[in-house]
């Protein structure tokens, strides 16, 4: 039997049943416009539509409604696949693709609020030792930092605690990347993001941004990926319509399958959807080398804020 897929109701139903479904490895992925993705075998496809077998029926699909055709082999394995860089400092993964509903609730704890005596930002964990990453500029030129943290508790709220005397142990200027050491809670451990395998993302795939936007806690926002080389000054970025604001700066850009891709940083206040994110390629380059960035306290240009000297008097004006 081949059904249209126009009825709102039936949508709902066969999306909720696909998910019941065991697809083959090799299944095809469609990706619609309105976000929901079906797996199933294409057996045609037509001038304006596709036929696609879910397993109890098959669908009639408009190709208006298609967004994106791939294979579910490397998009939708339910495998894990994890491993740690060299000196354990962080993590790489290889996930299985989920709602952005269910990685927010998966990774929003490890995403921190960062405040400075000047500014805000945000940042995110990379592993139980407290380690933290966020832009260079919000923290330049300061050494009193206290991050905020957002601890899901056993009855399943979120707690809000500000934890002080925060270190500086690297930074940046030239990538905006800094890393911080979050002093260890004995109440709670710290939950970790996964960084992406590589730089493997194409344009027009699926991302999101948690930060905290002009102070608005724990913000998500979702857009697609630009361009994934936008070169800028001579670095390249990723260009994102997920929207970036005063505050996001430091925060996670995940993909769909909730690795971390880059870290947001700025956008052109100009335009809309327009945000920039640096490729995590650059964060892992940062981290590997951290001891090339180290913080050094005792340098008189760390930390600390100078007044412009008085400018000299000409000798015009002090014989007036």
């Amino acid at each position: 039997m081949i059904d249209n897929w126009c009825c709102p109701k039936k949508i709902t139903c066969l999306l909720i049943a696909i998910l019941c479904l065991s697809i083959p490895a090799q299944a095809d992925v469609i990706e619609l416009v309105n976000g929901h993705k079906v797996q199933g075998d294409v057996l045609k496809q037509g001038s304006d539509y596709l036929l696609v077998d879910i397993g109890i029926e098959v669908l009639r699909i408009p190709s208006y409604q298609v967004r994106s055709r791939t294979k579910s082999e490397s998009l939708s394995s339910n495998k894990t696949s994890v491993s740690q860089s060299k000196d354990k400092f962080y993590s790489v993964a290889e996930l299985p693709a989920k709602s952005i509903k269910e990685l927010a609730r998966i990774y929003g704890e490890a995403v921190t609020l960062v405040q400075t005596p000047s500014g805000l930002g945000s940042g995110f964990i990379i592993n139980d030792r407290g380690y933290c990453v966020t832009n260079y500029h919000v923290v330049e030129k300061e050494t009193r930092i206290a991050v905020t943290i957002f601890h899901r508790t056993k009855s399943g709220e979120f707690q809000r605690r500000q934890i002080k005397d925060v270190e500086i142990i690297a930074l940046n200027p030239f990538f905006d990347l800094a890393l911080l050491r979050i002093p260890l809670q004995k109440d709670f451990p710290f939950r970790q993001v996964y960084l992406a395998e590589d730089d493997s993302q194409r344009e027009g795939e699926e991302v999101f941004a948690i930060g905290n936007p002009l102070g608005l806690e724990r913000s998500v926002s979702r857009g697609i990926i630009s361009t994934r080389n936008r070169n800028m000054q001579g670095i390249v970025y990723i260009q994102t319509t997920t929207q970036i604001n005063p505050g996001n700066s430091g925060g996670p850009l995940f993909n769909s399958r909730g690795e971390v891709i880059g870290v947001t940083n700025m956008k052109l206040i100009l335009g809309e959807g327009l945000g920039f994110a640096i490729p995590i390629s650059y964060v892992k380059h940062f981290l590997d080398n951290r001891d090339a960035f180290a913080f050094d306290k005792t340098s008189p240009n760390t930390g600390y804020r100078y007044f412009d000297a008085p400018r000299r008097k000409s000798a015009e004006n002090e014989s007036k």
